[in-house]
Order: structure tokens, then sequence, then C-alpha cells
């Protein structure tokens, strides 16, 4: 789904014009954006929540040439749906079968 779809849904549900629907997606997005650059933890009871994590500073490596980098601390968006998302999405459980990883089959 894009931003379009979005502003699509949001006006069809709201018999909005699509003018209407653009800025009440533009503001959600504006004001997890914003909560999100501050600090702020965003809690959307039923959905998930949104807050930021620290990664810290490490020594990376260019894939091109394979000369060290150094990668520097910074904060990462990180979202956490809640379980009622996660039972939406999974309404038959969390059975997951067996996967057996194509690169390292299981020993015989």
């Amino acid at each position: 789904m894009t931003k379009a779809d979005l502003v699509d849904k949001v006006t069809a549900i709201g018999d909005l014009t699509r003018r209407d629907g653009e800025v009440i997606v533009d503001t959600l997005f504006e004001s997890v954006i914003g909560a999100l650059k501050s600090g702020d933890k965003i809690e959307i009871r039923g959905f998930g929540s949104f807050r930021t994590r620290q990664r810290n500073a490490r020594t990376g490596r260019n894939p091109k040439t394979g000369a060290k980098v150094e990668v520097p601390a910074k904060r990462v968006p990180f979202f956490k749906p809640s379980k009622e998302l996660r039972d939406l999405v999974n309404p038959n459980g969390a059975k997951s079968s067996p996967s057996v990883d194509p690169h390292h089959p299981p020993a015989m």
C-alpha cells in the first residue's frame, strides 16, 4: 500500500475530498515524525508503538573496496506491533512450520 492508496481509503471512508484526505494523512505522518524527532514514544492501542533506538558507533566495511569505514552513532526509528495486530496478521496463532535454510540444509 502506498501513501496515495492510504489517501484514497481515507477519502472514501470519510466522504471527503482528495485534498482533505491528503491533509489528514500528511498531518498524521508529520505528527509521528515530529514526536520521534523530539525523542517521544507514540503508542496507538491495538496497532503498536513507535520509538527510536540508539545505535552505537561501529567500524563498518565498504563492500566494493573492502576498506574500513567508521559508522557514527545514530538514532533509528523502531516499530513494535501490538498483540492485537500480531493476532490479526497471524489468525491461526504463531504456528510456524519448521523452515529449512536453503543455504544450510539439515545434516543427515
